[in-house]
């Protein structure tokens, strides 16, 4: 017997939404309800113009696919409309959803997965606080790059005094006196 074609529609619809919960670093539930055409339509917008997938599922497959990879953490966020927001930057997904929430009142976030790890909304709106991927990089590189000004200065401080015969340690002080032994 042949399965029905919304059966496999329904199927391929599961596979999608199980790749996207697996394969990307953040996945945010959102409840898109009293949102404008024109107000969802700009959240694509800028989502897409940042590399992150967005779209409505049923709560029923979305369920389903979270459960085969035995994700039961958000069973109990998936009702009322729901969209999903994926990509492989959490701080740029949540970041843009937060802000985006903050403007839109009728933008909920629900809750999410960071890593495989779940968040709830009051951890994917401290996540949109932290500095981009960029940024973070720049002060690690920043970092780095500091550190070894200073190995370059510390080596010709080296250099120099060999040069002008100096001694590269200072002699140590005098000694002190001994102090008498304890009876």
């Amino acid at each position: 017997m042949s399965k029905k074609p919304q059966m496999i529609e329904k199927e391929e619809q599961v596979a999608q939404l199980q790749e996207w919960l697996k394969e990307n670093a953040a996945v945010v539930l959102a409840d898109y309800r009293g949102l404008t055409v024109a107000e969802d339509t700009a959240l694509r917008s800028e989502l897409r113009k940042n590399e992150i997938g967005y779209h409505v599922a049923k709560n029923t497959l979305i369920k389903r696919a979270a459960n085969n990879l035995e994700i039961t953490d958000l069973d109990e966020y998936l009702n009322g409309p729901t969209a999903l927001a994926y990509a492989a930057d959490p701080v740029a997904v949540t970041k843009i959803l937060a802000k985006f929430a903050e403007e839109h009142k009728a933008l909920e976030l629900k809750a999410g997965l960071v890593d495989g790890k779940f968040v709830n909304a009051e951890e994917i709106q401290a996540l949109a606080k932290m500095p981009s991927r960029e940024v973070l990089l720049g002060r690690f590189m920043g970092s780095i790059q500091s550190a070894l000004y200073g190995f370059v200065r510390a080596v010709d401080a080296i250099k120099t005094k060999k040069e002008n015969g100096e001694p590269l340690v200072a002699a140590a002080p005098a000694e002190a006196a001994e102090a008498p032994a304890a009876e």
